[in-house]
């Protein structure tokens, strides 16, 4: 199964040294095709510092918002463009030409571990599910704060309520087929994201599976929305707002003769 990664990249130069580091025997064994580097409009260096750390697909995304940088490297998987010319062949293997069978999803921060994308790649090559979520299981004290558990629950039982399906987290690390992305037709800018996603794979028939997977404290550098209890409000209202939307959209569009 051919599969590529897109890293959303905002402020962490800290990190991309370690995270290239992690990445490279998911790279030399084959698990991954490609890694996108999403560089979301960071002021600290970080699509230039992706460079001398071996990244060799760089997507420059200038609009802050995670989904913004997640549409960014999705347009440029479809595209298939030539790697970074300035730097080393590290992050990369010969990349055929056409989309990939699946698409797998990365924060990069390594709070969660690289090394457990091919579990959540696992259901998808044996073609029980088209949406794997990595459910995040935190290992070490402050790797989840009382408000990013507080929000995440009340996210999943709004999904719960509005689709029916039960979630029970809203992870960041995730695969998806590529087909299964063609159906959702995702659209937000900011951090509904995930909610987006996981909204529409239970409106529109997708087979999804949740894999617990250990969840660690950030590396380095700080959190644009855990980061703070004003970032996370923010985030909890844009959620909210996400989900009051979709259900909306739905509701007039199964209203339409």
């Amino acid at each position: 199964m051919i599969v590529d990664l897109v890293i959303p990249a905002r402020n962490e130069a800290e990190n991309l040294a370690a995270l290239a580091e992690a990445l490279r025997p998911l790279l030399d064994g084959g698990t991954i095709r490609r890694v996108v580097l999403c560089d979301n409009g960071s002021t600290d260096g970080t699509g230039e510092l992706a460079v001398e750390a071996g990244f060799t697909s760089i997507v420059h995304e200038p609009r802050p918002g995670y989904g913004n940088a997640c549409l960014a490297g999705l347009r440029d998987i479809a595209s298939t463009p030539e790697p970074h010319p300035a730097a080393p062949a590290v992050l990369t293997r010969t990349v055929p030409a056409g989309t990939p069978d699946a698409v797998a999803f990365l924060d990069a921060d390594l709070a969660d571990d690289p090394a457990q994308l091919p579990r959540l790649l696992d259901p998808l090559e044996r073609g029980e599910a088209d949406l794997a979520l990595g459910r995040r299981c935190p290992e070490e004290r402050g790797a989840l704060d009382p408000h990013q558990r507080f929000g995440n629950r009340l996210a999943c039982l709004l999904l719960r309520l509005t689709t029916g399906r039960r979630y029970r987290d809203l992870g960041p690390m995730r695969t998806i087929t590529w087909d299964a992305l063609q159906r959702l037709d995702m659209a937000d800018r900011t951090w509904g994201w995930t909610v987006e996603m996981q909204y529409k794979a239970a409106t529109r028939g997708l087979r999804v599976v949740e894999l617990d997977v250990p969840y660690r404290r950030r590396r380095a550098g700080k959190s644009k929305i855990s980061g703070s209890v004003v970032g996370s409000v923010r985030a909890g209202t844009k959620i909210i707002a996400m989900i009051a939307q979709l259900v909306w959209q739905e509701r007039r569009t199964n209203s339409e003769p």
